[in-house]
C-alpha cells in the first residue's frame, strides 16, 4: 500500500504566530522615528515627532517594572543589521515616519516580518493604507462605515465635486498629527479653499483630501484588541465658547499647553462601537487603533479620522490612548502587557475556502 504523503499546512502571517510564551519573553526592542529637522518640510510636522525618544524611553522604564529587558533602535537602514545581532523576542514597533516620510513607516513590519520577529502594531498593508487618507476613507465608504463627503485634490485647480457643500475642512492626505489642522483650515468660500490646497500641495509635495466640515460633537475611540476586541469611547468637551468651528486644532494638541481647550468624558453607544470594529478590520489595524468620529445635531455619526499605530505611551507621555482608558481605570501597566500578549497569542490565521466543483470558490 502506498504511504500518504502529510501535506504540510502553509505558515501564517507572522502577525498571526506565536514564537514565544509571554512568562519566557526576556528582552523587548522599542523601536521608535530618528528625528532630525532637516528630515521635516515644515516645523510643525517635526513637533508632531521631536519627543520620540523620549517616549521610548518612558516605555522603557514601564517595560522593566513587568522584568522585561528593553532595547530602544532608531528606525532608520542600521536597524536590521542592530536586530540581527540583539534577536529581541518582541518588538514595539512605534516608528512613524522614516526619514521623515510618514509612508516609509510601513518598511518597518516589512523588515520585521523578514527577520520572523513578532511586533506590535499593523502589519505592513495596514500601516501602508494608513498613510493614504483618502483610501481609508474609500474603504469605510464601501464597507458602511459613515464618512463626510470628500474628495482627493491633486492640484489646486482641480475642479470641485458640486456635491460638496461649503464649509470645508482641508487635510494632507499622507500625514497625520493634526499637521495644518488650524483654524484656516476651515474654508466658507471657494477662493479661500483654492488658497489653502496651492499653500499646502506646494508646500508638502502630496494631494490633499478636502471633506464637509461636520457640525457637532466629537467622539475618540480607541480599539484593544485581545481574545475578544474592546472598544473605549471618550468625547472631547471643548472649552472655545467663541469659536465658529469648534474641533481640535494642531495648537491644541501640540503648543497651547497652558490653555486647556478640550477634555475626555466617557462616552459609549453600542452602534458607534459595532462601526469601530469594522472600521479596525478593514483598514487592517493590528492590536490597537484610534479613530475620531463626529457627531451632528440630529446625531448622525461620521468618521474623520484613522490612525493604525496611534501615539502611545503612559498619561505622562500625554497621548490619547493613555488618558482615554484611564477613564476606565485602565493603567498603562495593563495595556503594555495586553499589547504583548496579544502580539504573542497563538493564532490559527486564514484558512482557505475549498474548492467547489466548478473550480470557484465556495463563498456560502
Amino acid at each position: 500500500m502506498e504511504k500518504k504523503i502529510k501535506k504540510k499546512k502553509a505558515k501564517p502571517p507572522l502577525k498571526n504566530r506565536q514564537k514565544k510564551n509571554h512568562s519566557l519573553i526576556k528582552k523587548a526592542g522599542i523601536l521608535y522615528s530618528e528625528v532630525k529637522k532637516k528630515y521635516f518640510p515644515t516645523e510643525a510636522q517635526y513637533l508632531t515627532e521631536k519627543d520620540a525618544f523620549r517616549d521610548a524611553t518612558i516605555i522603557a522604564s514601564y517595560l522593566k517594572k513587568i522584568k522585561i529587558k528593553p532595547l530602544l533602535y532608531l528606525g532608520n537602514a542600521a536597524l536590521a543589521e542592530k536586530l540581527r545581532k540583539d534577536k529581541p523576542d518582541i518588538v514595539l514597533n512605534l516608528v512613524a515616519s522614516v526619514r521623515g516620510n510618514e509612508y516609509l513607516a510601513s518598511t518597518i513590519p516589512a523588515l520585521l516580518e523578514l527577520l520572523e520577529i513578532p511586533y506590535t502594531g499593523a502589519g505592513i498593508l495596514g500601516e501602508s493604507l494608513a498613510y493614504n487618507k483618502f483610501l481609508v476613507k474609500k474603504l469605510l465608504e464601501q464597507n458602511s462605515v459613515p464618512v463626510p463627503h470628500y474628495q482627493l485634490f491633486n492640484t489646486p485647480s482641480d475642479p470641485i465635486d458640486p456635491t460638496l457643500r461649503f464649509p470645508l475642512i482641508s487635510k494632507l492626505n499622507e500625514i497625520h498629527g493634526a499637521v495644518e489642522i488650524t483654524r484656516d483650515a476651515v474654508s466658507e468660500t471657494e477662493r479661500h479653499l483654492r488658497d489653502r490646497l496651492k499653500f499646502l500641495i506646494n508646500t508638502y509635495n502630496q494631494p490633499v483630501l478636502v471633506e464637509e466640515f461636520i457640525v457637532g460633537r466629537e467622539i475618540t475611540a480607541i480599539l484593544l484588541e485581545g481574545l475578544n476586541k474592546k472598544v473605549y469611547f471618550a468625547e472631547k468637551v471643548f472649552n472655545k465658547p467663541n469659536d465658529k468651528y469648534v474641533f481640535a486644532t494642531f495648537e491644541d494638541q501640540w503648543l497651547d499647553h497652558d490653555n486647556e481647550a478640550f477634555h475626555y468624558q466617557k462616552y459609549d453607544d453600542p452602534l458607534l462601537r459595532e462601526y469601530v470594529k469594522k472600521a479596525f478590520e478593514v483598514t487592517r489595524m493590528g492590536d490597537y487603533g484610534k479613530f475620531d468620529i463626529r457627531v451632528d445635531p440630529s446625531g448622525r455619526y461620521f468618521f474623520i479620522d484613522s490612525n493604525s499605530n496611534p501615539a502611545f505611551g503612559p498619561k505622562e507621555a500625554d497621548c490619547a490612548i493613555a488618558n482615554i482608558l484611564d477613564l476606565y481605570d485602565i493603567s498603562f501597566v495593563d495595556i503594555l502587557q495586553r499589547l504583548i500578549q496579544n502580539t504573542l497569542r497563538d493564532a490559527s490565521g486564514k484558512k482557505l475556502l475549498p474548492i467547489t466543483k466548478n473550480g470557484g470558490e465556495n463563498n456560502e
